[in-house]
């Protein structure tokens, strides 16, 4: 039996894919988590063969959170399940020794198929994504066409977007939405992790294209 433990911070989602695994012939899942601290508390007690891991939750950025899976479970497959497209951050992910990457758009079958790849000792990446392309340009690759704003970014940080849009510094930012500064510059690195831009160029240009500015 492939024991799963699933992390993601949409319960809906999350209470589906647990539904839908458990009857799956061959896969239990024994465990989930909402946050990073959950998981990271969970983890020492879990005998797990696969990890399902969505990038973004909103307590831990994910290096951080890869590092500290790694102090406690070193060989834990890792499969992260995701709507972020782009190669930029698959390969920021690698070096942390990920088995692979698929997207949420995926369908059962090939969501157990990846499983059992990666149970194998294999790796398993989604087809729409192609890693081993050498020669493209992994700095802004993250596509969101077929997906809403709202989908791809929280509604905090779609405000503190806006704002940086607007040229408020991060202190600026921080007062008007009763923040930290801190807070404000993780959701500032968070966004250009996530729209897989460099800068706050990039930021604006995608804010533009998407009419949350005008």
């Amino acid at each position: 039996m492939l024991k799963v433990f699933i992390t993601d911070d949409h319960e809906l989602y999350l209470e589906g894919l647990v539904l839908l695994l458990n009857k799956q012939p061959g896969i239990e899942v024994i465990g989930s988590a909402f946050t990073g601290e959950s998981l990271l508390n969970q983890l020492p007690n879990k005998e797990i063969d696969i990890l399902l891991l969505d990038v973004h939750l909103p307590d831990i950025g994910e290096e951080e959170l890869l590092l500290k899976i790694r102090e406690i479970q070193p060989s834990l497959k890792i499969l992260y399940l995701t709507i972020m497209r782009g190669t930029r951050y698959i390969h920021k992910l690698l070096k942390y020794e990920i088995q692979g990457y698929l997207l949420k758009n995926t369908n059962i079958t090939e969501l157990t198929r990846a499983l059992e790849t990666v149970a194998e000792g294999n790796k398993y990446f989604s087809k729409e994504i192609n890693i081993l392309d050498t020669n493209q340009d992994f700095r802004n690759t993250v596509t969101i066409e077929d997906k809403k704003v709202d989908e791809i970014l929280s509604k905090r940080e779609i405000e503190v977007l806006t704002l940086i849009c607007k040229e408020y510094s991060n202190s600026e930012i921080a007062k008007k939405l009763f923040l930290s500064v801190s807070t404000v510059e993780t959701h500032r690195k968070n966004l250009i992790a996530k729209l897989g831009v460099n800068n706050t160029v990039g930021l604006v240009k995608f804010a533009l294209k998407n009419k949350l500015i005008e």
